[in-house]
């Protein structure tokens, strides 16, 4: 892993809390001048530290009030089924997340719906009709306590700012 300096770490942190910044606010609150922040950024987006910019939106606010946890087990584990299953996975919209898993089942797939009845009708004709399907096992979501799209820095902090925070 590529290291991080406490500049490269701030712009990281701002820029998932608003990635709608302007070049000069994200400058200002990290502690540059406009053009080496806009460096750092695009050498940050350069070398894949920076996927991508999105939106988030409320899922419940266009209709799509139904989150659903569905382990899928596979009938066969091998790299052709496989690689065919993730790929068919891959191209249902309603599948917002997907991953492969350790333990019982081979992917956890996070699926939102309208409604019980459509997620029942998505599960149907869509899930169980999958490459390679053996069982669905389904979990629903009844409130959600957490979800968030940043991820934690603090493990990325130069070795000299993490110790002088342990004193």
């Amino acid at each position: 892993m590529e290291s991080l300096d406490k500049f490269d770490l701030a712009i990281l942190q701002e820029l998932q809390a608003d990635a709608r910044l302007t070049n000069a606010e994200l400058a200002q609150r990290v502690g540059l001048s406009a053009a080496p922040c806009w460096r750092r950024v695009r050498a940050l987006e350069a070398q894949g530290f920076i996927r991508g910019y999105h939106a988030e939106i409320d899922r419940q606010k266009i209709g799509l009030g139904v989150l659903a946890f569905v382990r899928l087990d596979a009938d066969r584990v091998n790299l052709e089924a496989t690689r065919k299953l993730e790929e068919a996975i891959r191209q249902l919209p309603e599948v917002v997340a997907c991953h492969y898993i350790s333990g019982t089942g081979t992917f956890e797939l996070q699926v939102v719906a309208q409604d019980l009845d459509s997620f029942s009708r998505f599960a149907q004709h869509h899930l169980m009709n999958l490459p390679n399907v053996k069982d669905l096992h389904t979990s629903f979501s009844l409130g959600e306590v957490k979800s968030s799209a940043s991820l934690p820095l603090g493990h990325l902090k130069p070795a000299s700012a993490a110790k002088t925070q342990k004193r």
